[in-house]
């Protein structure tokens, strides 16, 4: 097998103001078998300014999105309306100070506007973003009362107004807190509300047998099955699962018996040439007395079975052995090595999702609102975020380098299956399968192995629920991204979407504005009807692709990415974390440089395809003229 490096594998180049970092040259990748306004701006993006200027402007903020700039009010959305408006309100912005203006609340956002700053200054914010409403303090001298919003994107923001003299009537920030948290007050989220139409219907994006027959399958040694057609089997699995093909649906229930919340061990990605594949499940119920299961145990010979390149199977446990060890306690635990035979246990040492919010929790404090430069490292270190990142892209490199180098077929759990297990399988997919890296296929991806099987964004994120100290709160999709964004670094022509597509899809996440990332499952999703009553968050996004395409982006599909997960070569992703801080905006947009680039690019690749029409007629006419048989030209595939 051939290997190269990532950059110049992938024939890239970067641009000449900035030389190669050692990240990206250090990195490896090996090659198997040589509308409308409203449509187009949805106001989902969350905003400081709509300002030109360097120092005010927000990275993924449409200044179209809004009205004439003398109007009090933001451009509404379909569905959305004003609930309250009160004038004369103070946001106090921890870098340009207090700021006197109109503050608007409706059924989907919070909008301020100070028009006394030249330029002017614009606050727009979806209420899903926020996490808690506090009131701060008592009433000031001046009879001002201090608000306080923490919010789900890193930002905390403060307000001061007038106290309300008429008792009658509820504050602003009472009519916000109705509206932040719908779920919490018997209201539907925004989603259901928002009718924007598009162009295309994202919730087609994903066909489970559509995406399985890309794959090859079924085959010889893999069958898709309808033992949970009617989720009887597993009520957050998907209703088409693939499963070894000796199997009978029948076993299949006892290896439900032995597995957490019934799931079995099925089939997500298999490789185009050896088999070897990546299956993904939970814990088995093991519990202190050393359990077993003959049905797991000769599901799992069968998996290893199903590829005759290898006599091995590996198991990838994300927790630390420590962890897994304490799961016996409540019944759960791991694989004996002595019950699986030619079956490894391997630890990943991931850390559990409370450990992971405690992390982000420590890393808003060192970012936001101000950085301390002269405990920068010290201070970014303490929070073990990049730590965190570094182990779930090491894990994942393993379970990648297995499946690809070793050829052997790999199961991928930790406690449940949904958090952990889905960080991994999804990374490693990524890395082998140049598919998942475009942008189509990318959102197949993530309605796979996300969505589909099972990770509880509901509960994770807290869509509508005022509940801000849920234990269930974390970070795990955000930490998933990060490792995406750490990815197209190191490997800057390898993904067809570009940073602005990573930060839309977070920002999205939590604005409610979508069904996309609603409820914990496929079930719940099927009888809340999302994809009649909402809209779908890739309707938005492939209604405008070329918002989010990489200039840079060169389709080698049979690449295998392997990134350098050492420390030294991870960073904080600033265009994400710190993004709202106006001093560490480029100068320039790398946005718009981008769709500068992909218009040139555009051109070039015309201009080549002229030349090579071109030469083409000047070849067969020559050939004519001689008398001679027409000679096929292979056209040359230029890459810009």
């Amino acid at each position: 097998m051939e290997k190269s490096g990532s950059v110049d594998s992938l024939g890239s180049k970067r641009s000449s103001s900035r030389k190669p970092s050692v990240d990206s040259l250090s990195s490896s990748s090996t090659s198997r078998s040589d509308k409308s306004a409203q449509a187009k701006n949805p106001s989902g993006m969350s905003s400081d300014s709509v300002s030109t200027s360097p120092e005010l402007r927000v990275c993924g903020f449409d200044k179209n999105a809004l009205t004439d700039s003398n109007k009090e009010e933001p451009q509404l959305l379909p569905k959305e309306n004003v609930q309250d408006m009160a004038k004369d309100v103070t946001y106090i912005c921890p870098f340009n100070g207090a700021l006197r203006g109109i503050l608007t609340v409706t059924n989907y956002r919070l909008f301020f506007k100070c028009m006394d700053r030249e330029p002017m200054f614009v606050l727009d914010l979806p209420l899903g973003v926020i996490s808690r409403v506090e009131k701060i303090g008592s009433a000031s001298s001046r009879g001002e009362v201090s608000y306080g919003l923490v919010c789900k994107d890193i930002r905390n923001l403060r307000f001061a107004l007038k106290q309300v003299d008429d008792t009658l009537r509820k504050s602003i920030f009472e009519v916000l807190m109705k509206f932040a948290f719908p779920v919490s007050n018997g209201l539907q989220i925004f989603a259901f509300e928002y009718g924007q139409l598009f162009p295309e219907n994202g919730w087609k994006v994903y066909d489970a047998p559509s995406e399985y027959r890309r794959q090859g399958l079924p085959n010889e040694s893999w069958r898709m099955t309808k033992v949970n057609d009617h989720y009887e089997l597993c009520e957050t699995y998907p209703s088409t699962l693939v499963v070894p093909v000796h199997i009978p649906d029948e076993e299949l229930r006892r290896v439900a018996a032995f597995r957490a919340k019934s799931r079995i061990p099925v089939l997500s990605w298999i490789h185009p040439e050896s088999q070897a594949t990546i299956t993904r499940c939970s814990q088995p119920m093991v519990g202190v007395n050393g359990k077993r299961s003959k049905e797991d145990e000769k599901y799992l010979q069968a998996i290893m079975d199903a590829n005759a390149q290898s006599h091995k199977l590996f198991i990838f446990d994300a927790r630390p052995s420590v962890n897994a060890a304490a799961n016996k306690m409540k019944g759960g635990g791991y694989e004996s090595e002595d019950a699986y035979q030619n079956a490894e246990l391997v630890f990943l040492d991931i850390h559990n999702i409370h450990v992971m919010r405690e992390s982000l929790r420590k890393l808003k404090e060192v970012v936001y609102p101000n950085i301390e430069e002269s405990h920068w490292l010290s201070n970014l270190e303490s929070t073990h975020w990049l730590e965190h990142i570094k182990l779930i892209m090491a894990g994942a490199l393993r379970i990648a380098d297995k499946v690809e180098s070793g050829k052997t077929s790999v199961v991928v759990h930790c406690s449940d299956g949904w958090d952990r297990t889905a960080q991994l399988t999804s990374l490693a997919m990524l890395m082998l399968d140049g598919y998942y890296r475009t942008i189509r296929g990318f959102q197949v991806l993530l309605e796979k192995e996300w969505l589909s099987f099972g990770h509880r964004f509901q509960l994770r994120i807290g869509h509508g629920d005022k509940n801000h100290t849920d234990a269930d709160r974390s970070p795990v999709f955000i930490q998933f991204m990060d490792c995406m964004w750490q990815m197209t670094r190191q490997f800057p022509a390898a993904f067809e979407f570009n940073e602005y597509f990573l930060i839309t899809i977070l920002d999205h996440l939590y604005s409610c504005l979508f069904g996309t990332f609603l409820c914990n499952s496929e079930l719940q999703r099927i009888k809340e009807e999302l994809s009649k009553k909402t809209v779908s968050l890739w309707s938005y996004i492939n209604s405008q692709l070329e918002e989010f395409t990489n200039p840079l982006y060169v389709n080698y599909t049979n690449h295998v990415l392997f990134p350098v997960v050492s420390m030294r070569h991870l960073e904080l992703w600033v265009g994400y974390y710190i993004r709202w801080n106006p001093r560490m905006r480029p100068q320039e947009p790398v946005h718009q440089r981008y769709k500068e680039l992909l218009a040139k690019r555009a051109e070039l690749q015309k201009r080549v395809e002229e030349l090579q029409r071109e030469v083409t007629n000047r070849s067969a006419s020559s050939s004519d003229r001689a008398g001679s048989p027409t000679r096929s030209i292979t056209p040359v595939q230029t890459f810009v």
